[in-house]
């Protein structure tokens, strides 16, 4: 900070998660430090769908997983791939994934996942509305279509699921589909549509408006890559490539890479890995559709923005080292041929992947520890664009639990002592 001032608060890590947080907490009256080597949403927030997931409630995997996992190796362009060279690192993990499946567990997840969500568009609104922006988010709803009539099995029983767990959700028949959407293929059959949904027109640009908030607030950003750090006295000590940090308290929320600054400051390990998500870019594609729509059967996601259409979706277990597979960006153009009347432009379209933090409860680590000298607040897996709003008000509360008034989740789910 200026002036010799120690911070109150350095917050590590850049992203959507970090700067929604490092803003609330300057609203608080603490003075806040962003540190990442990185400019601000050029990680994962730079790319990800923009889809306002609120009615994922249902972790990545079920136990169907077990019998996917052949395909999972053996295809390099599936929608869940497991690089087999990376399957020795990844299996311990896995295997932490499977035991959640089993019912308790399962049931705490969804629940756990439900009470962010549920929360989520309440704190976006605040939080837009609060920097004069609530033009950046579109609550219109999103489609989950299907194109094969024996699907429509695998459709009922979702919703049914999904009414289960009181997600607002209604069955659409192929005509009330062409009705919005008129330039999908007349193959459509049905759609489930979830009318409390919503998408961002840029993802990165909500990014920059947050940091611009969050400057204007007090908080300062440091471009610098945090290689350790210890806990001392006076609160924290992060080692940078160009120096040392000092902080009364540091939050941790740098995703996929929190990992190894967390066991340095807490001792404690967790089992955080990455799903590398990818997105295709079409530059020429606007007007093609309303909101966000799904493929059940392809599985992806089309986001309409306004720099084009945005096609995501696949998950890729592969670490951080290895370098990227664009051509399973490219993929997402292959699977949406044949759902518009006529296929999609690709002319100029931009590749682009990304590392999506996650845990094997598919439960965020949002805490406060080591006597408050550490918060965190990552592995949201690919709900943290979702989350990321009520995150911030959270370790809001955290930090300072008289300044709220509104109902937010109990923590006990997010705590870090459950590993």
């Amino acid at each position: 900070m200026t002036n010799n001032v120690i911070p109150d608060i350095a917050v590590v890590g850049a992203g959507i998660i970090g700067v929604a947080c490092a803003l609330q907490l300057a609203r608080q009256g603490r003075r806040v430090v962003i540190i990442d080597q990185q400019e601000p949403g050029h990680g994962a927030s730079f790319g990800n769908a923009g889809h306002l997931a609120t009615e994922q409630v249902f972790p990545i995997a079920d136990a169907s997983i077990l019998t996917r996992l052949p395909a999972m190796l053996m295809d390099p362009m599936g929608p869940l791939r497991l690089d087999w060279k990376y399957m020795p690192r990844a299996l311990p993990w896995f295997t932490r994934l499977v035991l959640n499946l089993r019912p308790a567990a399962f049931q705490r997840t969804v629940a756990g996942i439900r009470a962010l969500n549920e929360s989520s568009l309440g704190a976006w609104h605040r939080l837009l509305d609060s920097i004069d922006r609530p033009d950046l988010m579109r609550e219109d709803g999103s489609l989950l279509i299907f194109e094969r009539p024996d699907s429509r099995q695998a459709i009922d029983a979702l919703q049914a699921r999904m009414r289960q767990q009181e997600v607002p959700v209604d069955y659409w028949q192929a005509s009330a589909v062409q009705e919005v959407a008129p330039q999908l293929s007349d193959g459509i059959q049905g759609a489930l549509f979830y009318p409390r949904t919503g998408h961002f027109l840029d993802p990165y640009r909500v990014v920059c408006e947050l940091m611009e908030a969050a400057k204007a607030s007090g908080v300062q950003f440091l471009k610098r890559q945090v290689v350790g750090g210890k806990l001392d006295e006076h609160g924290v000590s992060l080692m940078t490539g160009q120096g040392a940090v000092a902080a009364r308290q540091v939050l941790i929320a740098c995703g996929a890479h929190s990992a190894k600054l967390t066991a340095a400051l807490t001792g404690k390990k967790v089992p955080l890995d990455t799903e590398r998500g990818y997105h295709l870019m079409l530059a020429h594609e606007h007007g093609r559709l309303p909101f966000a729509v799904t493929s059940l059967e392809r599985k992806f996601i089309m986001t309409p923005m306004t720099d084009g259409l945005r096609l995501a979706g696949t998950v890729e277990f592969a670490g951080l080292d290895r370098p990227p597979n664009m051509e399973r960006a490219w993929q997402l153009h292959r699977l949406s041929q044949g759902l518009f009347r006529r296929d999609l432009n690709a002319e100029d379209a931009t590749p682009w992947m990304g590392f999506r933090p996650s845990l094997p409860d598919s439960l965020p680590i949002i805490d406060k520890v080591c006597e408050g000298k550490v918060l965190l607040a990552f592995g949201h897996q690919h709900l943290g664009l979702t989350q990321a709003a009520v995150t911030a008000q959270l370790i809001g509360q955290l930090v300072s639990p008289a300044f709220f008034s509104q109902d937010l989740p109990a923590l006990e789910p997010y705590r870090l002592s459950r590993f």
